[in-house]
């Protein structure tokens, strides 16, 4: 049988790991810089959990896990009705499935704040990092296994924390030095004073959902999805009008203001806004070069957002979203604590990767783990490299003898491909001498160095 793997996932070779390790270190650094605490959740949740939190699209996404042992349930009538009706229609039967792959971290999240709530300190701060479950079309940029990296607050209802996430992208994508950064904001609440205003309030969920394809389907097909939702042509023309809103931050602003003017929610989500931009403005750093941009047209499509919502995208790879997130008011009191409103944002570390390795950004450093390979040429030697082996390790300093007798050539080869930047050669006469012959990979020089000097070489 040929060996392969599930569609959507992929393996990861060394050089892989590494320069996502290297993604993950950065964005951990700029979490712990504003006090974000780690955490880790089951990779998978009770089904209950997960199901109704994500809107319709997202229930058909997610991965569910069959029970044990289904072929020794003795009420297989039942079993086979439940199986028929699963295979008819997006369904769920606790007797065949309990259990699911997490969607994304918010909603576990959400559910270990409430599980955990008296051993808290509130306001709560934590980042998180790891892998997610999506049955999609896998695609460039979208696979059905990812990694996700949130941070997220609860237990607070100021807008800085929303200013503070927005600084968080940006101060990570500038030490990622991935160019074309934008980061967008909207409100739900925006959203909600249009669906009022149209008269269609009842059709919320029904309008986010279809404004969230606009950069996919145009405008056309959202005008499409939407007569298919049971809105008439006037409601749909008073959206059309609010998508089309151009102009500056503050006019964009102003315009909205009196487009929605008959909605004090949205006036409320507007005043947000302009709160968000003030904490940003004053928090910013000035060699910040991402763009922050006011975009009403964004509305992602999540059940759970209540305030100011955000994504982020690059202009200079086609690509999804890299990063999205926002304000949800009472997430928690899905599982019975009411009243704690929470925000977070999420980066999307393999999209990211893909957008750094396709623009060759990642530093030379990355890919060097070995500094210095000792060539195995002389077995009198060897009790000698293995001193300074001993020596080199305990300064911090990688370091590996070749550990098979071959060819020089061959040993050679070996660093090279490795990319390892310096070889040592320890033959008679250095051997005689106490010094190591030196050389460096990328220019061919060679220099006859003692261990003391090589240490401060490598250092």
């Amino acid at each position: 049988m040929k060996p392969s793997i599930p569609q959507g996932t992929r393996d990861f070779s060394p050089a892989d790991v590494r320069r996502r390790q290297y993604i993950l270190q950065t964005i951990k650094s700029v979490f712990e810089v504003y006090g974000y605490q780690p955490l880790e959740t089951p990779s998978m949740e009770n089904l209950s959990t997960l199901m109704g939190k994500y809107g319709e699209e997202g229930d058909r996404l997610i991965f569910k896990i069959l029970n044990n042992g289904l072929h020794e349930k003795k009420d297989q009538a039942k079993l086979n009705e439940e199986w028929a009706k699963v295979l008819e229609k997006p369904y769920s039967a606790t007797a065949i499935t309990e259990r699911a792959l997490r969607y994304d971290l918010t909603i576990p999240f959400a559910r270990y704040v409430v599980m955990h709530q008296n051993d808290l300190v509130f306001p709560f701060k934590r980042y998180q990092m790891q892998p997610v479950w999506r049955a999609d079309r896998p695609q460039r940029g979208r696979y059905r296994e990812f990694w996700q990296c949130d941070a997220d607050v609860v237990g607070s209802n100021s807008l800085l924390n929303e200013a503070e996430l927005l600084c968080i992208y940006q101060s990570a994508f500038h030490q990622l030095k991935v160019p074309g950064i934008q980061v967008k904001i909207n409100s739900r609440k925006v959203l909600a004073g249009l669906a009022e205003c149209c008269g269609a309030l009842d059709k919320l969920t029904d309008i986010t959902v279809a404004i969230d394809k606009l950069d996919k389907i145009g405008w056309d097909g959202v005008e499409k999805e939407l007569i298919g939702r049971g809105l008439d042509a006037d409601k749909i023309a008073y959206i059309q009008q609010y998508l089309s809103v151009t102009g500056n931050t503050e006019e964009r602003l102003v315009i909205m203001e009196t487009l929605l003017q008959a909605s004090d929610i949205a006036q409320k989500g507007i005043a947000e806004l302009r709160t968000t931009l003030h904490y940003f403005e004053q928090l910013k750093h000035p060699e910040w070069t991402s763009e922050l941009i006011v975009d009403f047209t964004l509305a992602r499509g999540l059940n759970y957002y209540t305030g100011i919502i955000v994504e982020v995208a690059t202009t200079a790879v086609k690509m999804g979203s890299i990063g999205g997130g926002g304000r949800y008011d009472d997430l928690t009191g899905l599982f019975g604590l009411k009243g704690l409103s929470g925000v977070g944002v999420s980066f999307g570390i393999d999209r990211i990767y893909d957008v750094m390795e396709e623009l060759a950004l990642f530093p030379v450093q990355v890919d060097i783990t070995t500094k210095i390979l000792f060539v195995n040429i002389e077995p009198k030697a060897e009790a000698t490299i293995l001193t300074y082996l001993s020596q080199l390790r305990n300064a911090g300093i990688s370091c590996e003898l070749y550990s098979e007798t071959a060819k020089f050539d061959k040993q050679m080869k070996y660093a090279h491909r490795r990319t390892i930047p310096f070889v040592g050669i320890v033959g008679e006469s250095e051997l005689a001498e106490n010094k190591i012959m030196v050389k460096n990979m990328e220019t061919g020089t060679q220099e006859l160095v003692t261990i003391t000097a090589l240490s401060n070489l490598l250092s």
